[in-house]
């Protein structure tokens, strides 16, 4: 099938890849022309662990291509997806121009009747919206009248480990609605487009446009109230004097719990979990209904975010006692396997760190271009090229992202390298009583302060 998408971002270029993969043609369209200059030239604008090659192969075959002339791929398209940007607003709701932008551009140039996907993650009732956008774009620009379907395909891909998610996805969510007049038509259309994706068992859920919208966000939600719980489940531990990690076990061996996101730590960041709860509460609010759970799951983490500075300020007794400090920091991207740095904790505590009169030592195994985008030259502030550069000469070190290459670590350098022998751990990497017995102070969340023995 020939399939347009526009929007280059996660979504939009990891989708194009794995449907080009699969056999499809695709073309990837964004208004950004350097940056569709430097994906003609095989320059991969984001990090995520197979992505490139995709891009490259599927490139070279004439699978995939790259262009910043929308009426081109619309024409193109039998098939036109929206996967762009719906970032936050000042009030919480998800910014929907770049995807309107999208809708009026498709409904210029566009000569004859067109299915549009939206994909990206959108407030219920977008879809209702978009099709509104093309109708009104149409007879504004007193243009002919045309029929225009749009489905709700929402996505449901992990940072670091899109590609793979993308390829074997656990459900296929596909929302259109039946009084629509290409209802069996659409429905063929998908099935024909997911086929190489559906072939091991059935994935396929085919609902009405409002429900698969919801669906995004109910499951983004429910994921961050999981972890929202058990950074509550870890502050009481704290104050009861019982270890959260032993709680933990305890309790995803029920398997109607599991243990899948029940690990406690500084705050969950990203693209996704932050903006999805702040936008379907707002959605809430706005059809008059109090979202008490949601509310409480954003303070949560709003708190949690700050935890790491708080231990900082208990072990050196007070805000003051910071200025002057170096401190290493392990970790910067908001997770592993990806060097997105939206809502990261490392930048909570950075930030308080500074504020405070501080200076940072950091390393990140791929967050490192990004955090010199975001902070520019800050003369408190120096990447360094090792973890264990990182080290030489800090008072402490802070570990906010749980890498794989972080989780054994020569304990004996550390200990030389710190001025104090001093580790703040966000994401519980290590055993407590172990850590005492190499001599340091350790902290972590939801256990007690393990101290030198």
């Amino acid at each position: 099938m020939k399939v347009t998408i526009f929007g280059t971002g996660y979504v939009g270029l990891v989708q194009a890849a794995v449907l080009s993969e699969a056999g499809h043609q695709v073309c990837c369209i964004d208004i950004d022309a350097e940056k569709i200059h430097r994906l003609q030239q095989g320059d991969i604008t984001i990090y995520e662990p197979g992505l490139r090659q995709l891009v490259t192969n599927n490139q070279n075959t004439g699978q995939l291509y790259f262009t910043s002339d929308a009426e081109e791929g619309i024409d193109f398209a039998d098939l036109i997806f929206i996967a762009v940007g719906t970032p936050p607003d000042e009030d919480g709701s998800a910014d929907l121009r770049y995807v309107l932008d999208v809708a009026k551009t498709i409904a210029i140039h566009a000569d004859r009747d067109k299915i549009i996907i939206n994909k990206s993650t959108v407030p219920v009732g977008t879809a209702e919206l978009v099709r509104d956008t093309l109708n009104i774009t149409r007879s504004e620009y007193h243009l002919s009248e045309l029929q225009f379907s749009v489905v709700s395909n929402p996505e449901f891909l992990k940072e670091g480990s899109a590609v793979s998610d993308c390829m074997r996805p656990d459900r296929i969510i596909i929302g259109v609605d039946e009084y629509c007049s290409k209802y069996t038509q659409i429905k063929e259309l998908m099935r024909e487009l997911y086929a190489p994706f559906n072939r091991n068992h059935e994935k396929i859920l085919f609902m009405d446009v409002k429900s698969a919208e919801l669906t995004k966000y109910a499951a983004n939600c429910m994921l961050a109230t999981k972890i929202s719980f058990m950074n509550e489940m870890a502050n009481i531990a704290e104050k009861l004097g019982a270890n959260i990690e032993q709680v933990r076990k305890g309790m995803g061996s029920d398997e109607r719990i599991g243990y899948h996101f029940i690990y406690p730590g500084c705050g969950y960041g990203g693209s996704c979990f932050p903006k999805d709860v702040q936008a379907l509460i707002n959605t809430s609010e706005k059809i008059g209904y109090d979202s008490a759970i949601l509310k409480s799951v954003e303070n949560t983490n709003f708190r949690q975010k700050r935890k790491l500075y708080t231990y900082i300020c208990q072990h050196f007794g007070g805000e003051k006692r910071l200025r002057g400090r170096t401190f290493a920091v392990w970790g910067l991207a908001f997770k592993p396997k990806t060097d997105d740095m939206r809502e990261a904790p490392s930048r909570i505590v950075m930030e308080a760190l500074w504020q405070a009169g501080a200076k940072i030592q950091a390393f990140d195994p791929k967050a490192m271009e990004e955090t010199q985008r975001i902070y520019s030259f800050r003369n408190d502030l120096q990447l360094m090229g090792t973890k264990e550069a990182a080290l030489k000469g800090a008072d402490a070190l802070i570990i906010c992202t749980e890498w794989q290459n972080f989780k054994a670590p020569d304990f004996d350098l550390i200990h030389a390298e710190l001025t104090t022998p001093v580790i703040f751990d966000g994401r519980n990497l290590y055993d407590p009583k172990r850590m005492a017995g190499k001599g340091f102070t350790y902290w972590s969340v939801g256990r007690e302060v393990a101290r030198p023995e």
